[in-house]
């Protein structure tokens, strides 16, 4: 029966493809008789008034007996030209001068993406080729066969690229890897535009309300502004985002973090930029004990090998046994000593484990001096990067904890602070996170996105971090929590996580780099094409399409610097906005420019 209606639907778009189309029927050349042709590769040779590009859609329809029209499409991988007639190098200059007969020929080659019905025969030489367009391109490219489309840019023949949502949202797979060199492969604005797409696109329907995405910003204060209209936003940027389906508007609902300034006890944010509208963040020394943090300071990928984990979670355990609340800024008593600062509980905890008489008790009676020493020195080696974000002399307002409740964008800026804390935040926000949404259900999504995702779960080693990314990429999409991964190197991250990526989108390469195995989804001439890549440009590959798509997305319609802000900044709703920064912090403002941070 499947094969008496497919041939039917066949029909169906070569009849609606002329109806589509207000022009004759776009036909670029033929079957080519040169190159074997293939169910799933073939040729065409372009006649002389014609062309096709890398990555146009073309179709062409062979009729088979017994069976109907078989319409093949396929994306144009590779373009070649040759003088047929020419033998030699120099041929070139007497076939210009009109001495040596021959003939100029472009050869495409097609990578098939789908057949329709599907009886896998060649296409026969001397079939007519055409570019594909209306439905026929949404045939060809799958976009008939997705329920919820999200737009991720335009295709090069200008019209919208779609990714279906069920590989985003966990209902047929989860998860996005974007890899590229840092500052020119736009990773960051390409996945705030697929943000700002699943929320405004429509794709999620009544589940937009209760989607949320979480953002770790470790460059600059550039994100610090996504709720701002950028100054460039112009008639031709809205109709770029309206041809999209989206609105060329800023994220509405947003909610910014920071963690303090070091040695300061009112508790602003360490930023410069943005002066209202941002919220401080740090764990108590109550916080700390109670829910056992001490393993994230120990977050490097080497440290798990070493025996004095086993020290990290003795005295992990020992201090949320005996520590005890002291006072309304979440200070803790521990043996009668009253503890405020981190600075204070690494020496108790030094003091505990150098005694001999109290050794034991902290460490485990048979815990060696090395192990012992080995866990001091690291400790103590945590003392300035945590000290501003793990204390107890402050006091902490109503947001002072990191949470993507009240939101629907959370950003926490990470820049200011040395790699070990960045670590030990990350860590600890994404635990907790994963662990209210197993309490909550699988209700609502929770997309999160993370920068450098190699130096939190590189390929070797194991740690706190990577063990939480590691469940977040096997069974996050049970939970509705969506992992964004951006890396410069997909090389360098746990195979487990790049392979349970759904979605693969690739920007600027590396020439070394493209060379990788990571990297075998995309045809031969996309990872040349990869080495010199502009930014903007990126290939994005998906389950359902069997070629990576090269897209182009439009410019952010959002502030991604303080200059762009096309006004005065307004806290977010909700917010404290009372932020101000000390007079001596306003040298610090970055200079302004007009160069878009990608």
């Amino acid at each position: 029966m499947a094969d008496r209606v497919a041939p039917d639907v066949a029909s169906a778009l070569l009849d609606g493809s002329r109806q589509d189309e207000s022009g004759p029927v776009d036909e670029v050349g033929l079957v080519a008789g040169t190159e074997d042709s293939t169910p799933l590769q073939f040729a065409v040779a372009l006649d002389e008034a014609s062309y096709l590009q890398l990555d146009d859609v073309v179709v062409t329809v062979r009729h088979v007996p017994g069976v109907g029209p078989v319409l093949t499409s396929g994306i144009v991988t590779q373009v070649t030209a040759r003088q047929e007639g020419a033998s030699y190098g120099s041929d070139v200059f007497l076939i210009a001068e009109g001495v040596l007969p021959a003939r100029t020929q472009e050869i495409a080659e097609v990578t098939t993406t789908r057949v329709e019905p599907e009886i896998y025969v060649p296409p026969r030489p001397g079939e007519v080729v055409r570019r594909a367009r209306g439905n026929e391109r949404a045939h060809a490219l799958y976009f008939d066969q997705m329920g919820n489309k999200v737009p991720v840019g335009r295709g090069r023949d200008g019209a919208p690229i779609f990714v279906n949502m069920e590989f985003l949202d966990g209902t047929r797979g989860a998860h996005v890897s974007i890899s590229g060199i840092s500052g020119v492969a736009t990773k960051t604005s390409f996945a705030l535009f697929l943000l700002h797409s699943v929320f405004r696109s429509g794709a999620l329907g009544a589940r937009a309300v209760n989607a949320k995405a979480l953002v770790f910003s470790v460059k600059g204060e550039d994100l610090l502004f996504l709720d701002q209209p950028n100054i460039r936003l112009d008639d031709d940027l809205r109709t770029s985002y309206a041809e999209l389906g989206l609105p060329a508007e800023p994220f509405a609902s947003a909610g910014f973090w920071a963690p303090p300034i070091p040695e300061d006890t009112t508790a602003r944010p360490n930023v410069t930029g943005r002066t209202s509208g941002v919220e401080a963040f740090w764990w108590t020394l109550r916080e700390f004990c109670d829910l056992q943090l001490l393993p994230y300071v120990f977050a490097d990928a080497e440290d798990d090998r070493q025996q004095y984990t086993i020290v990290i979670h003795q005295v992990a355990a020992r201090l949320k046994r005996y520590a005890e609340p002291f006072g309304d800024n979440g200070a803790v008593l521990l043996e009668g000593k009253v503890l405020t600062t981190y600075e204070e509980l690494v020496n108790f905890l030094v003091e505990r484990l150098t005694d001999e008489d109290t050794r034991a008790d902290w460490a485990g009676p048979v815990t060696g001096t090395g192990t012992v020493n080995a866990f001091v020195r690291r400790l103590r080696a945590s003392l300035r990067p945590l000290s501003s974000i793990i204390r107890a002399d402050l006091a902490g307002g109503p947001r002072r904890a990191i949470s993507t409740q009240d939101q629907q964008l959370t950003v926490v800026d990470l820049h200011n602070l040395h790699e070990r804390a960045q670590r030990f935040v990350v860590g600890v926000v994404l635990a907790a996170e994963t662990a209210r949404k197993e309490e909550a259900g699988p209700g609502g999504l929770l997309f999160t996105m993370i920068d450098e995702l190699n130096k939190y779960a590189p390929r070797e080693g194991s740690s706190p971090i990577k063990d939480v990314l590691l469940d977040i990429a096997e069974r996050g999409r049970s939970l509705g929590i969506i992992l964004i991964g951006a890396q410069q190197t997909a090389s360098e991250v746990e195979r487990r996580i790049v392979s349970n990526s759904a979605i693969r989108v690739v920007g600027r390469l590396d020439a070394a780099e493209a060379g990788r195995p990571e990297y075998g989804f995309l045809p031969a001439a996309q990872r040349v094409r990869a080495t010199i890549a502009k930014p903007g440009a990126m290939f994005v590959s998906q389950p359902q399409i069997p070629v990576p798509l090269a897209i182009e997305f439009p410019f952010p319609a959002w502030a991604t610097r303080l200059s762009e802000c096309a006004g005065p900044i307004q806290p977010p709703p909700g917010a404290s906005g009372a932020s101000q920064a000390p007079p001596d912090l306003m040298s610090r403002l970055p200079p302004e420019d007009d160069i878009p941070p990608f």
